[in-house]
Parts: C-alpha cells; structure tokens; sequence
C-alpha cells in the first residue's frame, strides 16, 4: 500500500439511475414511449439502432439524446422529451421505483461522518423530482442536480463541478464521482475527481466503464464505504 498526502474524500457524488436507484428498464420503456409519440424511428431495424444509442449514452441529458436521435429537428427532440418525461414520471408514480440496495445507508452514513452528498441525474428537474418524491428522498442529499441553465448534462463536468462549488468542498482531490454508464465516468475524468467510481448495477459493464477511465470499479454502492477507507489511507490500486 503507497502512501500519500492527498487529503481524505469530503464529496461523493452519485448517478441516480443504474446507482442509487434501480434501474429496471424505465429508461427503455420510456424511450419507445417516446418514440412512439415523436415518430423518431421509421422501422423496426432503424429502432432497434435507435434503443443501441440510447444504451451508449445513458446517463446523458436526455434532451441531448434526443437531438441526436431526430437528427437535429429541435420541434421533434422537444416533443419526444416531454413525452419520455411524461412516461417515466407515470412509471414511478406508479411504483416502479426502488433504490439500490445499501444506497440509503451508504448515503447516510457519509453525512454522519461529514462527508457531503450530491445526487445527480440526466433527467429533467421534474422527473428526477418525482424520483425523490417516490423513494422519500428530499433532504437525503446535501446537493441535488440536473441539466438546466448554465449546467450541462454529462458527460460534462459541470454537475460534478457544480456540487463541489455548492458544497464549498475544497478541492477537487476531495471529490469522489460514482455512476453506472461510460458518461458518469467521464464526467468525472474530466472534473478531475480523485476517484471515478463505475459500479455494476446499471447500464454498463466493466469494460465499458474501465474504458471511459474508471478507477475501480464496484460490484454496487454498497461496496462504497470500504473503497473510501482505502482512498483515506492512500491506497490507490484499482479493483
């Protein structure tokens, strides 16, 4: 084990869907929802092209998704985004909505001990809101977000960045960034997180999340409070 002088994690920042909430097809189901609404494919073949993509880029700003996949017609992108919005938010209302197993008490436990939290979505601030509503998540988080104004969707840093600012966390070195997709992953490459974090709970496998730069890589958050200890002590090694 090396040591070193970099101080202990003081932010976490987790995904939502795939990480700390299970990720039971929702995002797929909601998407040919959309699809079917927007008309974006024109097949069965040019829709299952459509359903890969959408599998390449989970965690990123939905809307995003969606300009790439109507090829640039913004009128279109706005209409299958409300409408994969409109059916995801009836699909947790209607109480297909759990979290991952430990994540409420990892979570927790880290703001026992002062570590600051940040939850973050590619959703709309609605939906990722009827999310915290479902699992009676308000308040769990130290710093909830979303794209929006000034806030670009991963694979961006700005959410990561962002709740380093909101949380007066001191340096980025003290930033632990968790997901389940290849976005979540560079999003916090690019925040330059001590530890980009991928886990095996969500869209992606290791392969994929190692590709994009992960650090270590989890079988679930669950397995979070041991790898903060190692990153505590100074180890490093990637598992």
């Amino acid at each position: 084990m090396s040591t070193n002088n970099h101080p202990a994690p003081a932010l976490v920042v987790f995904d939502m869907a795939g990480t700390t909430v299970e990720d039971t097809g929702l995002v797929q189901r909601s998407f040919l929802a959309a699809d079917e609404h927007a008309g974006l494919s024109t097949d069965a073949q040019d829709r299952e092209r459509m359903m890969q993509y959408v599998h390449d880029t989970m965690g990123q700003s939905k809307i995003v998704v969606f300009r790439h996949l109507s090829r640039g017609n913004e009128e279109q992108a706005q209409t299958a985004n409300k409408a994969f919005e409109r059916s995801y938010a009836q699909l947790v209302e209607d109480g297909n909505c759990s979290p991952i197993p430990g994540a409420v008490d990892v979570m927790s436990a880290l703001r026992d001990q002062g570590v600051k939290v940040a939850l973050t979505t590619g959703f709309a601030f609605e939906t990722q809101q009827a999310i915290l509503d479902a699992l009676g998540w308000q308040g769990l988080a130290d710093v909830v977000l979303c794209p929006g104004d000034g806030i670009r969707g991963r694979p961006y840093p700005d959410m990561a960045l962002t709740a380093l600012l909101r949380t007066a966390t001191d340096s980025v070195q003290q930033m632990v960034v968790v997901g389940d997709t290849s976005s979540d992953i560079t999003t916090g490459v690019r925040a330059g997180a001590r530890a980009s974090v991928g886990v095996l709970t969500g869209a992606h496998g290791a392969d994929q999340l190692r590709a994009a730069g992960a650090t270590h890589v989890l079988d679930s958050v669950a397995d979070l409070p041991g790898l903060l200890t190692e990153l505590h002590a100074g180890a490093f090694s990637a598992v």
